[in-house]
């Protein structure tokens, strides 16, 4: 498929309703980068397991977005793709699901979304913009039909705050949220799930502190990132490095000054989040959201 088809594909929202969306656009872009049509392979000069796509003309010579090679699936293995739903609904069952499925599940969730953000990459500039919406719209989504498939009851949209004083409803207030989890009309779970965490990582903590405190209610809060981590140019021409978006400072502040948030979930950890014993507690990979925690939060 030629580079065009795949980003008109990209563009087009409608095109993403189920699982089997995902995987097919995945594996035609997996296609496609394994052939002649891109410019160059360009590895990162800081981080070596980063790579970045050079497209030829058809795609603008732009250059995409760091992708990691450790957890990208190549065109040859893409085939596995395909067994994405056989093993999210396996999930939520500790005796049947292995160490394997897990990695497979970060693995795959992580691919399924760098390839629509790759080939949104190949826009002209001046829609960057709209780039970044649709793909952050399409991680959304994608996590949503992955709790359906897991089993759970969940959805996006407006949840209706009654605001209580001396014991009357005074008035209501309505918070839009990325996922809603509920168990009939129970709210069981509330998350946000962003690409990254740049510049929204404020608003998670602060969302779950005023949701709490006006409704007295403890349901708990969690943030689903895909990565954070972006280009970064070198003083060399044509050599890119990457740098890290994620603000340990203002995590750790908000987290013991505000509130902790009650799950932190990523595709593609940043190395101190594992290095450091007080971010490996709280920042966990993404399948620990699926396997271990969205069971216990809805029982």
């Amino acid at each position: 498929m030629k580079l065009a088809d795949l980003v008109k594909c990209a563009g087009d929202k409608s095109r993403f309703q189920s699982l089997d969306d995902y995987v097919d656009f995945a594996r035609r872009f997996l296609d496609f980068l394994a052939g002649d049509g891109v410019q160059a392979r360009i590895v990162a000069r800081n981080e070596p397991n980063y790579l970045f796509i050079q497209f030829k003309r058809d795609g603008n010579f732009n250059v995409t977005r760091p992708i990691n090679s450790e957890l990208l699936i190549e065109a040859k293995d893409s085939i596995c793709l395909n067994g994405l739903e056989r093993v999210i609904a396996l999930a939520r069952d500790a005796k049947r699901r292995t160490e394997k499925d897990r990695v497979f599940l970060r693995r795959t969730i992580y691919t399924l979304q760098q390839c629509i953000g790759a080939a949104l990459d190949a826009l002209p500039s001046g829609k960057s913009n709209t780039a970044r919406k649709l793909n952050g719209d399409l991680f959304e989504r994608l996590i949503r039909i992955l709790v359906n498939h897991a089993g759970f009851a969940c959805e996006s949209g407006t949840v209706s705050v009654p605001v209580m004083a001396d014991g009357t409803e005074q008035f209501r207030m309505s918070y839009q949220h990325d996922l809603v989890v509920k168990q009939g009309e129970v709210v069981r779970l509330i998350g946000s799930v962003k690409t990254s965490s740049k510049d929204r990582l404020d608003k998670i903590f602060v969302d779950k502190f005023l949701y709490s405190k006006i409704t007295g209610t403890c349901v708990p809060h969690v943030a689903v990132f895909l990565n954070d981590v972006q280009r970064k140019a070198t003083p060399k021409p044509n050599q890119f490095g990457v740098s890290a978006t994620f603000l340990p400072g203002h995590f750790k502040g908000f987290t013991i000054k505000l509130n902790p948030l009650d799950g932190v979930y990523y595709c593609d950890l940043r190395p101190n989040m594992r290095e450091d014993p007080w971010l490996a507690s709280r920042i966990r990979t993404i399948d620990r959201f699926f396997c271990d925690d969205l069971p216990r939060f809805v029982p």
